[in-house]
């Protein structure tokens, strides 16, 4: 296979292996674990194939064209540093899948596990094999999306809950401020391209946005890798099976930080405001994470902690600017994945096994376990930087460039001191997860008998341990060409000459060493009488947390700022609502007017026929009606905006536009049904303003509403006037006709540009659609309108003697169940209707119709059998499954559009051609075709959706009036 096309691979087994998984219904036993499994060593395979390439230092590409107008395409770039991501990605993946089979239980919703972990696996490639920095933001917020899913995956569990939305809200905030980093970098460099923008440094730095970008960039990563003070959501996310955890804090999502600072090092480092930025945060993290994980009692929250401090020696190994502090970066990046990764697996081992993850209920489990402690023993000694382990040498690395001048500050003469402080927390809470959970007399009062795990739960642990030991040894044989290899890719010809030889002498770094290992023992001694004691946190300074901020942020945002904003501008009253939004709208489109003057076209006017006038005085009336009517006959003013409606469909008949009108017919009928659906259920109608006030003043306010409702309404008149009385220039209308055929293989213009040339905006269209079709049945679901707020209507009434006659209704059926007759007629109108949508659908590319024509008359199929039989007859009899509709249409159109890369084309290129098919003869044949039946099934679901969710909510309604009427009847 072409290096290309193994990495696209690479990226797209991940996520086609989360969809697969998402329908997997547990039936097999393991099937989700088998397919991740085969998924991740598929991709790990991918990834080590293509390593002779990047060895060479070469870098390889694959592009396929997106909006190339507009310099963005999809672009996939793999050099050394991205090619080692990716084996830390899919290779520690693979080990945590085969970890998850033995930890998950079978009463866990194994399936979605494993697709939302896919899912993660997919975003998480995506960032590091992203050639385009648009597109690297679009998966970083898509591991901020899968995060929050995995996070909350017992989302029974409050704690769980809590914790994915904080960890949603900090790094997808982080996520908007690295986009716009990102958009005033691509305006600096002049493009989006990660190579362009990688060879523009000098042009970066010297700009005069350079520190707008750095501060937006740097927010961006901060927020990620939880560096303080945005370090509180990573703890939080404990909550999260702990294959989650290891996974999140060891190759993904936490790293994606880092790994962004390291792949702009060449671009924004350099200067003093990298240093001081940077170099602050990350030492602040480094010394604050370490305190913090001293005192935790939990298992996991110290790991927490850790990852928190080790992500700040990162960053401030990144910030110092050197190019041999960003080797030590890059090199601690492996080593913390591989302890950090053993380490979560195994406390998730002792939970697993014990029950518990308190330390204080903890000790003594060497006896019980000795081979999983003793895994566990040497991963915390390599996190605790323990010489001939591999977190030794990076550490070392570190040490001798903090005692190097870079710029002769107090901050640059402080740094020696302040990370060997720092590095003796390290060896204290090393220590504490050792001696305290493996050591010491027998654990008592556990809830399970600790013993040993399944072997392969522990063989993931084994590995990872062994490569600690190995690198740690003889890192020149094992590391060595890998770490290289990336390093090159970050800093090409700045790259220095390094040693990885685990012995250097007796110099200042060793001593640095010996002091932070000396006394992070001592240091421990000194805190057993308060690590016994059982207290939480530690026992002086009480730093502020960011945790606080945070809640503190959102009670200032979402309650007394949202509040305000609701009182001064919020109402339970649609009118005032439409009176502020048609009030801005006249006043933006008057504004221009006033200040430049309005001025006319010379274009002789069409006559008018007479019949054409009378269409839409009907038209006038029936929309002055509505306005009238609206205020004491709901019914009554819902016909007359059909009858509107209507007339603006004759109008498009008449001005020949077949499509518009078909479709405005369709929007009618369905918008209508749904309408009358809420109004069997909406609450009594709020006594207007106007009639508390004297007649005077409420005359007033109909007139102002009226001046408003004429003003906008004749302001687009004018607007229209005056472009259609203007000379018609041989524009991009006069284009699309004539390169419809031609270019889009049909003769129905309109259908060719929403299916071909506009084809993108339309699929934007749809994906709205869909997503507005989910939320109205999630927000209609678990809505209870209160009894004493509904109206019982003449025909609830009647149904209510309906129900007396015929006790053996059941619920959901209605009376035109009973009606023999019309059911009957509505029933066999399903499958005629139906042909009729197929016909639409099948001639729309060169007479009126289309996917969406098609979708709303099939939907009209829908509806009349819910009018026959109810929502339950249409669910049981039909079967009808929405969502899946909805999710069918998205993928097809999606899939249409990408399939054009195959060939070489833009994202949703067309093909047409004639083919010969048979008895049929030739016949055209376009690949728009597809993406029509794509959006005909995402109408047919969004419509159908919306009427179940509106229909249960009927039947639920009629059912609370009823009760309403019988407590009144009683009283």
């Amino acid at each position: 296979m072409p290096e290309h096309a193994l990495l696209i691979a690479i990226l797209i087994l991940p996520f086609a292996g989360s969809l697969i998984a998402g329908f997997l219904t547990g039936t097999i036993r393991n099937a989700e674990a088998w397919l991740a499994g085969a998924i991740s060593l598929a991709g790990l395979g991918a990834v080590a194939a293509l390593y002779p390439t990047v060895a060479k230092g070469e870098i390889i590409r694959a592009q396929m064209e997106w909006l190339p107008s507009l310099g963005l395409n999809f672009s996939l770039r793999m050099d050394g540093f991205a090619w080692m991501f990716s084996v830390l990605i899919t290779g520690i993946g693979l080990l945590v899948v085969v970890y998850s089979r033995y930890y998950m239980s079978q009463s866990d919703p194994r399936p979605r596990f494993f697709a939302f972990f896919l899912g993660f696996m997919g975003s998480m490639l995506g960032i590091v094999l992203s050639g385009n920095l648009i597109q690297l933001v679009l998966f970083w917020e898509l591991t901020s999306l899968f995060s929050f899913l995995l996070i909350g995956y017992w989302y029974q569990n409050a704690n769980a809950r809590e914790g994915a939305r904080m960890a949603l809200t900090v790094t997808a905030t982080g996520g908007l401020s690295l986009f716009a980093g990102v958009i005033l970098l691509g305006y600096v460099t002049g493009s989006y391209e990660l190579d362009r923008v990688l060879a523009a440094g000098d042009l970066v730095r010297g700009h005069h946005l350079y520190l707008p970008i750095l501060l937006l960039v740097l927010f961006g990563g901060l927020t990620k890798s939880a560096q303080f003070p945005f370090h509180f959501w990573l703890p939080r996310a404990m909550a999260a099976p702990t294959p989650v955890s290891a996974y999140l804090h060891s190759a993904t999502m936490v790293k994606a930080g880092v790994f962004l600072l390291a792949r702009l090092w060449p671009v924004l480092s350099g200067t003093d405001a990298w240093f001081w930025t940077v170099g602050s945060f990350g030492l602040a993290t480094f010394l604050v994470g370490a305190y913090l994980a001293i005192f935790q009692q939990d298992l996991k929250g110290l790991l927490a902690y850790s990852t928190i401090s080790h992500l700040g020696l990162i960053t401030l190994m990144l910030g110092l600017g050197s190019p041999l502090s960003a080797v030590a970066a890059i090199f601690h990046m492996i080593n913390h994945a591989t302890f950090k990764a053993s380490l979560f697996m195994g406390a998730g081992i002792v939970d697993h096994e014990t029950g518990t993850r308190d330390i204080r209920r903890l000790s003594g489990l060497y006896r019980a376990m000795p081979i999983s402690a003793t895994m566990a023993m040497v991963a915390a000694a390599a996190m605790a930087g323990v010489p001939l382990l591999n977190g030794f040498l990076s550490k070392e690395m570190f040490f001798a460039e903090t005692v190097e001048n870079h710029d002769g500050s107090v901050l640059d003469a402080a740094l020696p001191y302040v990370v060997t402080l720092a590095s003796m927390f390290s060896v204290t809470y090393s220590l504490r997860f050792i001696l305290g959970v493996f050591f010491g007399p027998p654990p008592t009062d556990l809830p399970r008998v600790p013993h040993e795990p399944p072997r392969w739960m522990r063989f993931p642990t084994e590995l990872l341990v062994l490569i600690c030991l190995l690198v740690g040894i003889v890192p020149s044989l094992t590391v060595g060409p890998f770490l290289a290899t990336a390093v090159h890719a970050v800093l090409g010809s700045e790259m220095p000459a390094y040693s990885l030889s685990p012995w250097h002498g007796f110099n200042l770094p060793l001593l640095m060493s010996a002091v932070a290992m000396v006394g992070g023992a001592l240091l421990y001694l000194l805190l057993q009488g308060h690590l016994q004691s059982g207290v939480e946190g530690p026992p002086f300074l009480y730093l502020v947390k960011g945790q606080r901020f945070f809640e503190r942020a959102l009670v200032v945002l979402s309650w007394r700022w949202a509040r305000s904003l609701e009182q001064l501008l919020g109402t339970r009253r649609l009118q005032p609502q439409l009176l502020l939004l048609m009030g801005l709208a006249l006043l933006a489109g008057a504004a221009p007017v006033l200040v430049h003057g309005a001025s006319f076209g010379n274009e002789p006017l069409s006559p008018v026929d007479p019949a054409f006038i009378i269409v839409w005085l009907i038209g006038l009336t029936c929309a002055l009606g509505t306005a009238y009517q609206a205020k004491y006959h709901r019914l009554a003013a819902l016909i007359l905006l059909g009858g509107a409606g209507l007339a603006t469909c004759v109008t498009f008949v008449w001005l020949s536009a077949p499509d518009l009108a078909l479709t405005q017919l369709l929007v009618e009928i369905v918008t209508i049904v749904l309408f009358l659906l809420g109004l069997r259920w909406l609450p009594k109608r709020i006594r207007d303003v106007g009639d508390l006030m004297p007649d005077l003043a409420a005359r007033w306010r109909r007139l102002r509403d009226f001046a408003i409702a004429v003003g906008c309404g004749g302001g687009l008149g004018l607007l229209a006037y005056a472009i259609m009385t203007r000379p018609r220039p041989d524009g991009i209308s006069s284009e699309f006709v004539r390169r419809a055929y031609s270019e889009g293989g049909g003769t129905n213009v309109v259908n060719v540009i929403l299916v071909d040339f506009r084809g993108f905006d339309t699929l934007g269209e749809i994906v709205v659609l869909g997503a507005v079709a989910l939320i109205v049945y999630a927000l209609l679901r678990r809505f209870r309108p209160a009894p004493d707020s509904i109206n019982i209507p003449e025909q609830q009434r009647i149904q209510n003697d309906f129900d007396a006659v015929h006790p053996e209704r059941q619920t959901g059926d209605t009376i035109v169940e009973y009606l023999t007759i019309p059911a009957v007629l509505m029933r066999g109108l399903f499958p005629v209707i139906a042909v009729l949508a197929l016909y639409l659908l099948l001639r729309g590319h060169d007479m009126p119709g289309g996917g969406f024509v098609a979708g709303l008359t099939m939907a009209v199929a829908f509806i009349l059998q819910y009018i026959a039989g109810g929502t339950r007859w249409v669910e049981t009899r039909l079967r009808v499954l929405p969502v899946r509709w909805i999710a069918a249409g998205l993928l097809l159109a999606c899939f249409t559009g990408a399939a054009a890369w195959l060939f070489g084309y833009p994202f949703l290129t067309s093909y047409f051609t004639y083919g010969n098919l048979g008895l049929l003869g030739k016949v055209p044949l376009a690949s728009a075709m597809a993406f029509d039946i794509g959006v005909f099934a995402l109408v047919v679901g969004a419509t159908v959706l919306i009427l179940i969710a509106l229909g249960h909510q009927s039947i639920r309604s009629q059912k609370q009036a009823r009760a309403a009427q019988a407590v009144e009847e009683t009283v």
